[in-house]
């Protein structure tokens, strides 16, 4: 690491950045500046004449944000707005590569440079801050930082007055907050000056091609952000709601989450930035090899179609003999988990929202969980257990040890957790036996998940949370956190008011820089309740398994839809779900994308491209190839009659091919299709 002054050293791109951000007036004031390490973004942070701190962002000379506003609302003190002024600045760079233990790429490069601006009042309360900017060639991370102090030691927060004022319009892709289906909306495309309140990340296009996303990273003890538009194009931090008046509580010193801003000149630059990691603190599980990333089948597409059910009596999907059904798919394709829903007491009767009778070390009569552990053993799969909370988050906490070496007992390496009740109704009991309902993004829920992670830790038990809290990049730090929903997934396109074609083209560039998915891919056989149709070819439901990143990655479909299509289904048992890079080669937010991985540890790559209503087509290099290589190329592409509004949707061409890295391949996308390759070296 480098440190030194900015003082002098950053006078050019201050005066740059200033001339563009700010008034005449403000100019003239003491003001903070730097930029990336390749010098295409910069920031400067100064106060107007009433001492009122703002700040700005340029990117290759031009305003990205405007005059943004920093601060904050309190419920018991004088809120921080005006009457600052600039104490000092220090600027450090830091360039360093670091391994992930499991990911969409092996290595991370965190390079930035550093700017850390103290800001104190000069009125009689005299509380001091510091904003500190970290600033990459791809995005900027800022977050606030005090210090323990006598005028704000119980810092009781409102709400923020941070602001993102974009200098432009532009489209922006974003979905609604604070509605009580969570997170699970599809995106809204609109005018950046005509969105509502939104759930982040919010994805933005400007008219020159420059993408951003904003965002936050390392949510850890305060509430998840929300963004508001006040006026024009100015986004304002809105704090999750807690179950107390305040919306954030802190003792002592403390600091908030990043506030993120990727900016990219296209959409593929979005999802190749590795900001959201790097803003995270490094692992503090220490060893996490135990935990080993691969597919799963599992006992849950039939409840979801209606024709099996969580809960006991003649449906009950959860029996020794189905999973057994299930383990021996998974052993004859090689599957390494087999995850089992309903297979513990409490889901009788009226569980959503009321989960006080689930018990996670009691299975019903019709689960005999020590037969199965070993039955699954002998075959060389793992069960994947489920921890249904119905939102008492509290009744969880209280079981985290008997339920987790539970797990452990059984040899259950990952542990499906879940969250099934309306926003703002997750239950929380206080140890004096005091009730409350808190939101699933609030303070208390970012640090009930933390608690999730050291309990599951202890017994080397991941999980993959279902209705969680936002990904902010926190399986850095915790890599037991192994895949979240957080969004809209396969469960959507068995019901009414199914998942558009475009969905997936969204999330790659919304939803998944938040981090991993579990999407629940692979259904072949294209139906859902009541027989209703997938609105998705084939070909697409293979090349999902490429597109959408988790280490854990379910064939959804059940043992008896995949006989009858096992032919394509073979895609599904080759690919792997750990990798060494990834690539993004094509895309367009909500239109199409094209993304290549290349196994990890190994030479193999393989390629997933995904579309929307329309027929698409997809063109690209394959230069990423290894030079001097031949490649044999299996190609699952949509069949030229394929249409996923006709029954054509299963017209599926597979070909083979030689390929190398001199090579280009231009692949046709049928309406709500896709494609899926696999590129193996040969030796």
């Amino acid at each position: 690491m480098v440190y030194r002054t900015s003082l002098g050293i950053w006078a050019a791109t201050a005066l740059a950045a200033s001339s563009l951000a700010a008034t005449a007036h403000a100019q003239e004031r003491p003001s903070a500046s730097a930029s990336s390490p390749d010098g295409s973004i910069a920031v400067t942070l100064t106060t107007d004449g009433d001492g009122r701190p703002f700040y700005t962002v340029t990117r290759k000379g031009k305003l990205v944000l405007a005059p943004s506003r920093l601060g904050f609302l309190f419920t018991d003190a004088v809120k921080i707005d005006r009457n600052l002024a600039i104490a000092g600045q220090q600027t450090r760079d830091f360039d360093a590569t670091w391994e992930q233990p499991w990911g969409e790429w092996r290595t991370i490069r965190n390079h930035y440079r550093e700017l850390k601006v103290q800001l104190k009042e000069t009125s009689a309360l005299a509380r001091v801050f510091a904003v500190t900017f970290r600033i990459y060639d791809d995005g900027v991370g800022f977050r606030y930082e005090f210090p323990d102090q006598p005028n704000l030691h119980h810092a009781k927060i409102a709400d923020e007055l941070t602001e993102f004022a974009f200098a432009a319009d532009g489209t922006a892709w974003w979905k609604p907050a604070f509605l009580w289906n969570r997170e699970e909306y599809l995106y809204n495309k609109t005018p950046l000056s005509a969105v509502g309140t939104a759930d982040t990340p919010v994805t933005i296009k400007f008219a020159d091609g420059t993408h951003a996303a904003l965002h936050e990273a390392a949510l850890v003890d305060y509430s998840g952000m929300a963004v508001a538009r006040t006026e024009g194009n100015t986004l304002r931090a809105a704090l999750t709601p807690g179950a107390g008046k305040p919306k954030v509580e802190k003792n002592g010193a403390w600091t908030t989450p990043w506030r993120t801003l990727i900016l990219a000149d296209n959409a593929a630059g979005l999802y190749q930035s590795h900001l959201m990691l790097n803003l995270n603190e490094p692992n503090k599980l220490g060893d996490v090899s135990w935990f080993k990333p691969g597919k799963f089948n599992g006992v849950w597409w039939n409840m979801i179609k209606g024709e099996w059910t969580w809960a006991r009596g003649p449906k009950h999907g959860a029996t020794t003999a189905n999973v057994k059904r299930y383990i021996d798919f998974a052993a004859a394709n090689g599957i390494p988990n087999t995850l089992v829903e309903g297979w513990n007491v409490g889901w009788d009767g009226d569980w959503f929202g009321n989960g006080n009778d689930m018990d996670f070390a009691r299975p019903t009569e019709d689960f005999d969980a020590a037969e199965l552990a070993r039955y699954a053993k002998s075959k060389g799969v793992r069960l994947i257990g489920h921890h249904e909370t119905g939102g008492a988050a509290s009744h969880y906490e209280a079981q985290f040890d008997k339920a987790f070496k539970f797990a452990a007992d059984h040899g259950e390496m990952v542990v499906k957790t879940g969250y099934v009740t309306d926003a703002g109704q997750i239950e929380r009991v206080d140890p004096d036996g005091t009730r409350l309902r808190e939101w699933h993004e609030g303070q208390w829920m970012s640090n009930h998940f933390i608690r999730v992670a050291e309990a599951a830790a202890k017994y080397k038990v991941a999980f993959d949370s279902h209705e969680p809290i936002k990904g902010t990049g926190l399986q850095r730090t915790y890599p037991n956190w192994v895949a979240r929903e957080g969004m809209r997934g396969m469960e959507y396109n068995s019901w009414g008011g199914k998942n558009p074609p475009e969905h997936e083209a969204n999330i790659v560039f919304t939803r998944m820089l938040e981090g991993p998915m579990d999407f629940t891919p692979g259904v072949l056989s294209l139906k859902g309740e009541k027989d209703s149709n997938i609105l998705s070819t084939e070909a697409k439901q293979l090349a999902l398994y490429v597109v959408i990143y988790s280490p854990v990655v379910m064939a959804a479909d059940t043992p008896e839809n995949y006989a009858k299509h096992m032919d394509t289904f073979k895609f599904i048992r080759d690919v792997p779900t750990d990798w060494e890079e990834s690539r993004v080669l094509n895309g367009e937010v909500g239109d199409f994308v094209t993304i290549a991985r290349k196994v990890r540890g190994g030479r193999d790559w393989y390629i997933g491209g995904v579309g929307d209503e329309q027929a698409r087509g997809s063109d690209f290099a394959l230069d990423f190839l290894t030079p001097g290589v031949k490649y044999d190329a299996e190609i699952y592409r949509d069949g030229d009659d394929a249409d996923y509004r006709t029954d054509k949707r299963h017209s599926v061409v597979i070909e083979k091919r030689v390929l190398t890295s001199t090579d280009r391949l231009s692949l046709r996308m049928a309406p709500g299709g896709g494609f899926a390759i696999r590129l193996k070296a040969r030796k």
